[in-house]
């Protein structure tokens, strides 16, 4: 009797060692190909997104079309590879991006630009137009003030394998923010 209790606790001790790996390699894939959480440090992407924002970065996109234009992306840093930065795409490979007067022209139209704060004006460091090459992207943060934000207009386009997640569900702060992202 008493060895069948041993044999019982061993098998338990066994099954829950097995459910607990099982439960780690899933947590591992989910993490490196369908979506992983970011959080929000600093104001580039105000007045969409702010400070201790927390985002769902859906992988799954980037394995088959792409970003759109318009999507929120989170990227690895081109100047600090150990941090991410979190952008909108304005431009694919092929176009045509000036920035004139304070406006951005994608392929020669003022780019409509409903999440940037009223009156914005984008500035321009070194370069003023750009032409995408292929498999990159050209990125804005949405705080388009002087020093707010590095993006394409700081290191240039980027390559799409510096992509690590399309963003579009905010599940933190919980309340009026909480929910799809515009």
């Amino acid at each position: 009797m008493e060895k069948n209790n041993k044999d019982n606790s061993s098998n338990e001790i066994i099954e829950w060692a097995k459910s607990i790996v099982i439960a780690v390699i899933i947590a591992i894939f989910i993490k490196t190909f369908i979506f992983n959480s970011t959080y929000v440090k600093g104001n580039s992407m105000a007045p969409t997104l702010h400070e201790k924002d927390r985002l769902f970065a859906i992988k799954v996109p980037l394995y088959f079309n792409g970003p759109s234009r318009g999507d929120i992306v989170v990227l690895e840093a081109p100047d600090n590879p150990s941090k991410d930065y979190i952008k909108r795409v304005i431009g694919l490979e092929g176009d045509k991006i000036e920035i004139k007067d304070g406006k951005v022209y994608l392929n020669g139209e003022v780019l409509q630009e409903d999440y940037i704060a009223k009156g914005a004006y984008t500035t321009v460091y070194d370069t003023d137009t750009w032409i995408v090459p292929p498999d990159e992207v050209f990125v804005l943060g949405d705080n388009r003030d002087v020093g707010a934000s590095k993006d394409s207009r700081y290191f240039g386009c980027i390559p799409k394998s510096s992509l690590k997640g399309v963003t579009g569900f905010r599940y933190f702060p919980l309340g009026s923010k909480f929910g799809k992202i515009k």
